[in-house]
């Protein structure tokens, strides 16, 4: 036996005396004893904190494939818009197929009849028109405007003649399907609509749905948008009585505008203009349509 006082000797560790005169033996004993002891305890906690750990590692992974199963299974889910969007596409052709010689055989051209075939038209449309979304006709959205047919967003989109690197400028965002077809096939697209409701329902449309490359404001679309430009090609899609000279000034040479010319009562015709490399202006009337009058407002 160790007393007391050797034993705390021993821990401390000084020599302690034990009965039979050798020094230190039982205490140092001891002590080897307390040691193992505290390196078991301490081997079973990091064993207990590995197991831990383990099961931890388990949950997320097991948590990561039930979120990715579930994401998978989503994206597999069948869209009930693909089929009216096809058929759609279909109706583009056949319309392109009857237009004009001097639209160019080619009819609409393969990577514009793909974004129509993409793009969501009834996320475009108020709820109580979302089943006539596909059909080949103008939607009212709201505040006395339309959504323009799908043939004839395909035909002027067309029309412009622009590659993935263009800067477009739409005047009349409305509901912003026009804007987002754009947005599909150039780099950059800057709309204007003069109805703030429109606007700024449309701005957050075309957010939600991830259209980083559009730009929108609130404003008079006859002065275009000069820090935006110039543009490579403009869209307006309000008939109006005149081509708008700041439209023609913000236009690159080499640039094309597609407006519908004409007045509220009287003929519309949808019109190209195009200003050659010395700023020459050429303008087409190519067909008779209908849109909504050019709204104005003030700067």
């Amino acid at each position: 036996m160790v007393s007391i006082g050797n034993y705390r000797h021993a821990v401390r560790g000084q020599p302690a005396n034990s009965r039979d005169g050798q020094v230190g033996v039982v205490g140092t004993s001891r002590v080897t004893g307390l040691s193992r002891f505290r390196h078991r305890s301490c081997a079973r906690c990091v064993g207990l904190a590995v197991r831990r750990l383990c099961f931890l590692m388990f949950c997320a992974m097991a948590a990561l494939i039930a979120v990715t199963v579930h994401h998978g299974a989503v994206l597999a889910a069948p869209d009930s818009w693909t089929e009216p969007r096809a058929a759609m596409v279909r109706t583009i052709e056949d319309y392109a197929a009857e237009l004009p010689k001097r639209f160019g055989s080619g009819g609409i051209s393969g990577p514009v009849l793909n974004v129509m075939g993409e793009v969501p038209r009834h996320l475009f449309v108020p709820q109580g028109v979302q089943h006539r979304s596909y059909d080949n006709t103008p939607l009212r959205i709201g505040h006395g405007q339309t959504i323009s047919q799908p043939f004839i967003v395909a035909l002027m989109t067309e029309l412009l003649k622009v590659d993935e690197e263009a800067t477009v400028l739409e005047i009349g965002t409305g509901s912003g399907y026009q804007a987002a077809v754009l947005a599909e096939l150039v780099k950059t697209v800057c709309t204007i609509e003069i109805i703030p409701p429109l606007g700024e329902t449309a701005t957050r449309r075309l957010k939600k749905l991830g259209y980083d490359n559009v730009q929108t404001k609130i404003g008079d679309g006859y002065f275009g948008w000069r820090d935006c430009g110039p543009f490579d090609g403009i869209i307006v899609t309000a008939a109006a009585g005149h081509v708008p000279p700041p439209l023609i000034k913000q236009l690159k040479p080499g640039g094309r505008m597609v407006i519908p010319i004409g007045g509220v009562f009287g003929p519309q015709y949808l019109t190209l203009v195009e200003k050659t490399a010395d700023d020459t202006l050429r303008t087409s009337q190519l067909l008779p349509v209908r849109f909504v009058p050019f709204t104005r407002g003030t700067r």
